[in-house]
């Protein structure tokens, strides 16, 4: 086992409407000596913006703002922007988020070069109708099956309006891999990658010869116990020597609910397509009475990490309520990856 560290909660709510309901999944960063936190703020009947502040240190806030950064100003957005993610490359930060409109969620990047004024790319995952990715998935076999059985058209949905496959946690690489830009995704119940030689590439085009390759496009699957009903990307990769380390959630089934904890692997540098070692045990998972009661209970869900020499602290939204930190050695914690090469 890894030893880690629960540093415990650094953001809650506050009386400010935009945030009144909580505070969660933050995308972490650090640029020009400071640590900037860009989370998920929920108001009222769930929607969400994405607030700011800034760290001292990991888990001292120095400066928080009392307005959202990134609020929903379009209509495939309109109910929110939820759980962003965020990596420097080549001048440009890249954020990820999930929009949603009420009924559709999908991955879209906003860039920035200051980390304040932010640029709208939009939708960059792709829209596709249920009734197509099944017809899609029918060619693919057994994945095919498995696909069908976690993505299923809502039942309470407006018949007049354009219902697309969920695709969510949306997280780049934060650097070229063989000069392409390389991001994860997840369409339940795994996580996919995509690799592109610029954002234009991701048109129509593109995800359907995508989709027709798509089990190629799998890089991790549930595989242990406590990922047993779905997982999906957590933190942006941290490049290593022994590979890209990647912090991601597992979600497993109880008689009380679903139960998300943060889960560690190692992808291969050169190809990160290639899963090169994953713990068959959860690096935490909610045990302290903050992670287990909230919006939602029983969550530790993984969304920004910032490496300090050898240390490795990962923010996450317990109980989808509050932020918190935990800390680890990387050394550690590459060991014990070591020892489960696949």
């Amino acid at each position: 086992m890894v030893a880690l560290k629960k540093d415990g909660i650094i953001l809650r709510k506050t009386t400010l409407d935009f945030e009144s309901e909580g505070v969660l999944n933050p995308a972490v960063i650090q640029d020009n000596g400071k640590i900037h936190l860009l989370y998920r703020a929920l108001a009222k009947n769930n929607f969400s913006s994405i607030g700011r502040c800034i760290l001292s240190d990991y888990k001292t806030i120095e400066t928080r703002f009392s307005n959202p950064v990134i609020i929903p100003e379009f209509e495939y957005e309109k109910h929110g922007v939820e759980d962003p993610r965020v990596v420097k490359i080549d001048q440009l930060f890249y954020l990820t988020y999930t929009s949603y409109d009420g009924i559709n969620a999908l991955g879209t990047l906003a860039i920035s070069k200051d980390l304040i004024s932010w640029e709208k790319v939009g939708i960059i995952v792709p829209k596709i109708l249920y009734k197509k990715f099944k017809l899609l998935t029918e060619s693919q076999g057994e994945i095919g099956e498995k696909y069908k059985r976690f993505n299923k058209l809502p039942s309470a949905h407006k018949k007049d309006k354009e219902i697309f496959l969920w695709d969510k946690n949306v997280i780049f690489f934060p650097r070229k891999i063989n000069g392409k830009l390389y991001f994860l995704h997840r369409i339940r119940p795994d996580i996919q990658i995509a690799s592109i030689e610029s954002i234009e590439d991701l048109n129509p085009d593109f995800w359907k010869d995508y989709f027709l390759h798509f089990k190629e496009r799998i890089v991790l699957s549930p595989k242990y116990e406590h990922e047993v009903s779905y997982i999906g990307g957590g933190c942006p990769p941290i490049e290593t020597k022994h590979g890209w380390l990647l912090i991601y959630h597992g979600v497993h089934d109880t008689i009380e609910g679903y139960v998300y904890s943060a889960c560690a692997a190692l992808l291969d540098l050169v190809n990160p397509e290639k899963e090169i070692s994953r713990l068959p045990y959860p690096l935490f998972k909610p045990e302290e009475e903050w992670e287990q009661k909230g919006e939602v209970n029983n969550v530790c869900f993984p969304t920004g990490a910032i490496v300090e020499g050898d240390t490795l602290h990962i923010y996450y939204g317990a109980a989808d309520k509050r932020i918190a930190v935990a800390s680890l050695t990387i050394s550690e914690l590459l060991k014990e990856l070591l020892r489960y090469i696949s």
